[in-house]
């Protein structure tokens, strides 16, 4: 005897091959009964073809408009479809054989697309953009704008001409995904709430790999954890708007925390104008630039725990002059720097292990192999309130500059071990001109630095 989902099968096989496209709605609800909505829909049993040469998505199209509203996820087997401009209504949920469906961008428009709709998920799919041109109004392979929950789960997204995936106005997840070949950037998130992005793996992209950015400054608000994000390149050029592994501008409360990034023209993880930024537990190796920098109008910066391995400059905090302050520097490690960056610098330069300008705490790290400096407390007038102690800073021309023109402020150096400095331990510097002898055991005529504690080897 037929069981009866096999006879449901052959019924919906057999209404869709026969009727013509205006019957389709038709036949979805003639053979679609409440018992069958609990499970997802085989598309199969719909009249999508897994490998047809022909472009499926308006049957596609069809099949996810009526499952969303019915509240039914849409299963696509394995195979190869390709389909153009599919619009993702509320409730869409759409699935594969992780490795094994591939939806593959036709031309002509967009690939996914959602707009103001509160849940979208995506799970189980390679999404290939066939390096296709995307249209004016597509921003990415993935484009959804006021999504309230967005699940990205488990899929493999490559061959974007511009983005992967943008984000704009939405929260939920990206999670457990390969994203990879972008011209433009991995992931792009602007204007988000609360938006998790997780475990992902993101390499070999045109300009950035995981960007959350605001329109205005602002609470954000994501969490980018556990990802690895490997060999960006700057194809746009620029001094670091572009190149960097995971990119932070003007998003407030925004916590990076245990990330693998490595082979970035420029920064492993740069935060611009980001207050109350908690940079913590990163391996950052390889950086074209900074590997780590907080810059510009912040006030709020956590960098904590963090291994720097070769880069330019290892951890900056700064740009006072523009409202940067307020940090903590502890328990990192920077080692392995170089003299020469992606750019000729008009200011401090390369090869220093830390720098920091206002009202920062720089404790517990370990510095090694800087070509200039070990680390930099202020540059010109720009220092105030600098408290470093309990560093180690070795194998380094310098091991702290401090600045001691006219209008700078005040900062605390104790308790801090030196070893092979050959130009001093510390010595204070108008800009980038030594302008003292070594201040190691004290800094008489200069009252504003408290020199104490210290040991040079």
């Amino acid at each position: 005897m037929l069981k009866r989902r096999t006879l449901l099968t052959t019924t919906l096989s057999a209404a869709c091959l026969s009727r013509p496209a205006s019957a389709f709605a038709q036949a979805f609800s003639e053979a679609i009964t409440p018992v069958e909505l609990r499970g997802a829909i085989d598309a199969t049993t719909m009249g999508l073809v897994p490998g047809a040469a022909d472009n499926q998505s308006r049957a596609l199209q069809t099949l996810i408009d009526h499952s969303a509203a019915r509240g039914v996820p849409v299963f696509l087997p394995a195979g190869r479809y390709q389909v153009s401009n599919l619009e993702l209504p509320d409730g869409t949920r759409l699935c594969g054989v992780a490795g094994a469906t591939r939806l593959v961008y036709g031309g002509d428009g967009h690939l996914l697309r959602a707009d103001g709709v509160g849940r979208v998920e995506i799970a189980d799919l390679v999404i290939d953009g066939a390096n296709r041109w995307l249209a004016d109004y597509a921003p990415a392979l993935v484009s959804l704008s006021g999504v309230g929950t967005v699940a990205i789960e488990n899929c493999e997204i490559i061959g974007a001409s511009k983005h992967a995936v943008q984000l704009e106005r939405c929260g939920g997840s990206i999670a457990g995904s390969r994203i990879s070949g972008a011209a433009d950037a991995a992931i792009y998130a602007v204007e988000s709430a609360a938006l998790s992005i997780a475990g992902n793996q993101v390499s070999d992209c045109g300009n950035g790999g995981i960007l959350v950015h605001r329109w205005t400054k602002g609470a954000d608000g994501t969490m980018v954890s556990a990802n690895r994000v490997t060999r960006i390149r700057a194809n746009s050029g620029g001094t670091g708007q572009n190149g960097n592994g995971i990119n932070l501008f003007r998003a407030d409360n925004v916590m990076v925390d245990g990330n693998h990034v490595s082979d970035c023209a420029f920064s492993a993880i740069r935060a611009n104008a980001a207050s109350n930024v908690q940079i913590r537990g990163n391996q950052c190796l390889s950086s074209g630039e900074t590997a780590i920098y907080a810059e510009f109008g912040f006030e709020g910066a956590m960098v904590n725990d963090n291994l720097v391995d070769g880069a330019a400059n290892g951890i900056l905090v700064v740009n006072f002059d523009a409202g940067g302050r307020l940090s903590t520097v502890s328990g990192n490690i920077v080692r392995n720097l170089k003299a020469t960056g992606p750019y000729v610098h008009d200011g401090a330069g390369f090869g220093i292990g830390i720098a920091a300008e206002a009202d920062t705490v720089i404790s517990g790290n370990v510095i090694e192999n800087a070509p200039k400096w070990g680390m930099s407390l202020g540059w010109g007038p720009y220092l105030r309130n600098l408290v470093a102690t309990g560093n180690i800073i070795r194998r380094t021309p310098v091991g702290i500059a401090v600045s001691v023109v006219e209008q700078a402020g005040s900062a605390v150096i104790a308790d801090n071990m030196f070893e092979a400095t050959p130009k001093g331990a510390v010595i204070g510097c108008r800009w980038n001109e030594m302008a003292t002898g070594e201040l190691v055991a004290g800094a008489p005529g200069y009252p504003q630095l408290a020199v104490s504690g210290n040991r040079s080897l």
